[in-house]
């Protein structure tokens, strides 16, 4: 049997950044994944540091609309129906948690989390070395046509209440500031919003300086967590390590774990997609978000990335190839001449019905330490989160009351 100090199950960007954390402020860390770190939705994502994403998934508008979108196969928002009685509960908690007023609540507890996102990636990369993978263009929300930019006003109004920085542009400035788009009613820039131009690399320096610092990667999957009097027991094929702490940070993996701590949280996944082509030269300056049909284009390195949609579906099922097709399509409505991708990918989301991670100590013994449920921000909030977990484990708590992201929130 193994021993550690501390150990974090789950080796995306959540898991890496506290894995980090941990291992700068001198404690004996084991990172727990069977996979290469930052492997899943920590490189398949958009690359947004979206401190701006205040707002959650679930709104009063997108309940009014919820049975059209989950049932319209063009929509951004979708369910495989064989999943429905599975996801019934959730559906459920989502539902309320998308009324005005539990809306309103979640916009502000994103916004605390989401407030200094930004400098805290900055400094982030800079430590790691992935300085020059992080840009700060901005990011811009398209609206085809007037109704829709008009609708938005309302949107960014609630955005500034809540000290995010946007302004409404008009079509011609658009246009201005990204040429190779077709013309569009206008859109919102976040100006100071940051892009990580190849996700991928920037894990591949998070991993590496955690190495540097002493974090040892098992590859193992944890089928059992159990306490003892004096420690935490993680097991699985090939694994048995003992730990005065654990970490779970393992994305959409992390109900069962969260169960067996304790703690029940109505835990589901999105499965995220995404297409590549391959170019020499980006066709935009910035990721720009097609509001109407829910995804990001995205100027990778020497590739541009269609990002995005929501399909609930749980772990085990394939890849939509309808799902794929309708981001190709999606691509296409830009650019009438991208061909056939050079690859495309499938990842897991883990998500939650109020749109809130979940963090914090589990519920029968400090020795647990929850951190998951990012859903659509896990890569912006990754160093936010890592912060708040080092703290709480160093014991001097915390800048933000936890209680509201707490699994005893449920």
């Amino acid at each position: 049997m193994e021993k550690t100090d501390i150990a974090v199950v789950g080796a995306g960007v959540i898991g890496l950044t506290v894995a980090l954390a941990l291992a700068k402020a001198g404690r004996e860390v084991v990172l727990i994944d069977p996979n290469d770190p930052g492997s899943g939705c920590s490189y398949g994502n958009a690359g947004t540091i979206a401190d701006y994403a205040v707002q959650p998934v679930g709104t009063p508008d997108v309940l009014r609309a919820l049975p059209r979108l989950l049932f319209d196969r063009t929509s951004p928002l979708s369910i495989r129906k064989a999943a429905i009685p599975t996801l019934a509960p959730w559906l459920w908690r989502f539902a309320g948690q998308s009324l005005p007023r539990a809306a309103r609540a979640n916009a502000h507890a994103l916004a605390q989390l989401l407030g200094d996102a930004g400098p805290r990636w900055r400094d982030l990369a800079a430590e790691v070395g992935g300085g020059d993978l992080l840009q700060n263009n901005g990011c811009l929300y398209l609206y085809k046509d007037r109704a829709a930019f008009r609708a938005a006003q309302t949107d960014m109004a609630m955005r500034r209440t809540l000290g995010v920085s946007v302004d409404l542009i008009d079509g011609a400035a658009l246009a201005a500031l990204e040429p190779g788009l077709p013309p569009m009613a206008g859109a919102a820039h976040f100006a100071a919003a940051m892009f990580l131009t190849d996700p991928g690399a920037m894990m591949g320096h998070i991993a590496s300086a955690a190495a540097a610092a002493g974090v040892r990667h098992l590859r193992a999957h944890v089928a059992g967590l159990a306490r003892t009097a004096l420690a935490v027991q993680l097991t699985g094929d090939e694994l048995n390590l003992t730990a005065q702490r654990v970490v779970i940070a393992a994305g959409a993996q992390s109900k069962a774990l969260a169960r067996m701590a304790g703690d029940r949280v109505p835990l589901d996944t999105e499965r995220g997609y995404h297409a590549e082509w391959d170019m020499p030269l980006p066709r935009l300056t910035r990721p720009v978000c097609v509001t109407e049909r829910g995804f990001y284009l995205c100027p990778m390195a020497g590739r541009l990335r269609v990002a995005g949609t929501v399909e609930l579906g749980g772990l085990s099922a394939p890849p939509s190839p309808h799902r794929i097709a309708k981001l190709i399509e999606g691509a296409r409505m830009a650019f009438p001449d991208l061909g056939e991708p050079d690859r495309t990918w499938m990842g897991f989301r883990p998500s939650i019905p109020d749109s809130c991670p979940v963090i914090g100590a589990s519920k029968a013994r400090a020795d647990v330490i929850h951190a998951f449920g990012h859903g659509h921000l896990g890569m912006t909030l990754a160093p936010v989160t890592a912060a708040l977990v080092a703290g709480l484990i160093a014991g001097r708590g915390t800048t933000i009351d936890l209680a509201r992201y707490s699994a005893q929130r449920f």
